[in-house]
């Protein structure tokens, strides 16, 4: 892609650095774009002159002609604000928006690098709301920053430079203006920041919990719960309100003090001018008086506008802090400079291995200890929490052992670059996981150049040929949102499709079968069992039906291996296996 990563790692530091960072690239059109804004915002300050020029010329009967150039000046400088606004809008605006492209690339390639565990701990509708809402955050500011902030710049650069050779006397008076402003603007900043995060975390729960409802309305309706869910949304949507009325309040308290501050000072330089021409105190005409009144209420407008955008800019620097929690978020499966895995034969051996999640008292796996043949299929039965899922998630590398080692024929997964060794293997969940596209598009996900005949081949071997091809659009056929327009049976026959197609060495199957019925379950296993011919194959089950034809069966308690044997040996031996399928 053009956007590359981005390299930059988000390190807590100030956000303003981080922006600066961030916008490195565009410095060049950043400053073209203010010179433009510039150019095409002249007529702003250039307008007070010519009028305090065309009032002296009617007051004390100069030539008339001033009358012209004067106003012939104006309509040039108007006339220039056009091309100048084109050149403007695609140079700083531009700048946002690629910001906003880069800043979206970055986030989702560090949430594909971040952990499972991340994952599992931050809810999909707080990632959706960074990805989204923050950047947008970011881009708003960046463009409010840049029509408010340079216009009140322009103003404010433009009044003092005439007032320093027209009426320089009453420079002082307008420079006051902004320390005073300055004081205001760092007793507002600390608070605000305070109540920005806090507005900002209240919008992420909501955010979560929103995603959480719609997730949920077919078991709310179908028990009638639809009050405990609005209930359970008005509570969040209420504190969300109130952070707010909190952020809003504090916004209007603070431009409410400074625009009287600003124009009580912009009354008595009114006063002070018409006073010192009246008295004949300083060289003042009438037009000064005019000229001196129209810069102070611009000048008072800008500095004005200019501290209207702190609470802009604190959302702005808000974002960046928000994305930061993305970016520096340690919990990231680190690939880089491991070995590259170009094949596999699919020989895994557990050497003591034992994983425990953080903060969890006891182990999930403790000395597992295990070697798989290639091409041998393992099952791992157990009750539930005795360490199944967590020991796939290990053979995947979702999870790195906290004791012992995983070796991938005789090299340690550790000394691996996991992305290079998943190339090689293939999971069939127990819910598969499609997205709104085509069945073409599903089964053949991150492929180039798969043929017809291998796609149909693949099809055909998981069941599911049969029933695509009655499909209206048959391989181009849009499933919908998570495969709605799809069974389950059908749903997961398209999995193992997918798994198919990609020819895997090393294969996992979790629960693949659970939730079908048995028309669909005996689809299903036809398609399983041309699926694991060959490949290094881990099966967790709780159907005999579909463990009872494994190699080697597993059985697990308490995260240990309790016992290890085919179908028949652990029947004889009368253990937790036997027990187990007795009462099935």
């Amino acid at each position: 892609m053009p956007h590359g990563p981005l390299d930059h790692r988000y390190r807590g530091e100030h956000p303003v650095r981080t922006l600066l960072y961030l916008y490195r690239e565009d410095r060049f059109r950043l400053a073209l774009g203010a010179a433009a804004f510039f150019v095409k915002h002249s007529p702003t300050w250039l307008t007070p002159v010519v009028t305090a020029h065309v009032v002296d010329v009617v007051v004390e009967h100069r030539p008339v002609a001033g009358i012209w150039v004067g106003s012939g000046l104006l309509l040039l400088v108007l006339a220039l604000n056009y091309p100048f606004a084109i050149l403007y809008t695609r140079w700083w605006y531009g700048s946002a928006r690629r910001l906003g492209m880069r800043m979206r690339y970055a986030l989702s390639r560090r949430m594909q690098q971040l952990s499972i565990g991340f994952h599992a701990r931050v809810s999909a509708g707080v990632l959706q709301t960074k990805v989204i809402r923050d950047v947008e955050g970011i881009e708003t500011s960046t463009q409010q920053v840049g029509d408010q902030g340079l216009a009140a710049l322009a103003t404010l650069g433009g009044a003092l430079a005439v007032i320093s050779f027209g009426a320089p006397a009453f420079l002082p008076v307008f420079l006051l203006v902004v320390p005073a402003a300055s004081v205001l603007v760092m007793w507002l900043r600390g608070r605000l920041r305070a109540y920005n995060e806090s507005f900002r975390q209240e919008v992420e729960r909501l955010s979560s919990r929103v995603g959480e409802m719609t997730t949920l309305i077919p078991i709310t309706r179908a028990h009638g719960l639809e009050r405990t869910a609005l209930t359970r949304m008005d509570g969040t949507l209420r504190q969300v309100f109130h952070a707010g009325m909190r952020l809003d309040g504090l916004n209007v308290r603070f431009g409410a003090l400074a625009w009287i501050l600003l124009n009580a000072l912009g009354v008595g330089c009114l006063a002070g001018a018409a006073l010192a021409a009246y008295r004949g105190w300083l060289a003042v005409t009438p037009g000064d008086v005019v000229m001196l009144s129209a810069y102070f209420a611009s000048l008072t407008g800008a500095v004005t506008t200019l501290m209207s955008l702190t609470p802009l800019i604190s959302r702005g620097l808000e974002s960046v802090r928000s994305l930061g929690e993305v970016l520096e978020a340690p919990d990231v499966e680190h690939n880089e400079g491991k070995a590259r895995v170009d094949a596999v034969r699919g020989h895994v051996r557990f050497e003591g291995v034992g994983y425990s999640y953080p903060g969890s008292p006891r182990g999930s796996v403790t000395d597992f200890t295990l070697d798989v043949r290639p091409g041998e299929t393992v099952a791992l039965v157990g009750a539930s929490g005795a360490g199944k899922s967590t020991a796939l998630n290990l053979v995947i590398g979702f999870l790195r052992p906290t004791e012992g080692r995983i070796l991938l024929d005789g090299a340690d997964l550790e000394d691996l670059d996991l992305r290079s060794y998943r190339r090689f293997l293939s999971v069939v969940p127990q819910e598969s996981v499609l997205f709104e596209g085509t069945i073409r598009d599903n089964v053949t996900y991150g492929l180039e150049d798969v043929s017809e005949d291998a796609l149909r081949r693949a099809l055909a071997d998981a069941n599911a040929l049969e029933f695509v091809d009655r499909l209206p659009g048959g391989l181009d056929t849009v499933v919908g949102d998570r495969g709605a327009r799809l069974s389950g049976g059908q749903k997961q026959r398209l999995a193992i499709a997918r798994a198919l197609v990609r020819d895997p060495r090393v294969l996992v199957l979790d629960e693949a079968t659970s939730a079908l019925d048995n028309r669909s379950e005996a689809l299903v296993q036809e398609a399983l069992a041309r699926l694991v011919r060959g490949r290094t194959v881990f099966v967790v089950a709780h159907r005999l039906s579909t463990i009872r034809n494994a190699d080697r069966i597993v059985v697990m308690e308490d995260g240990r291996i309790a016992e290890v044997g085919s179908h028949d040996e652990l029947l004889r031996s009368g253990g937790l296996y036997a027990a187990q399928a007795r009462s099935a």
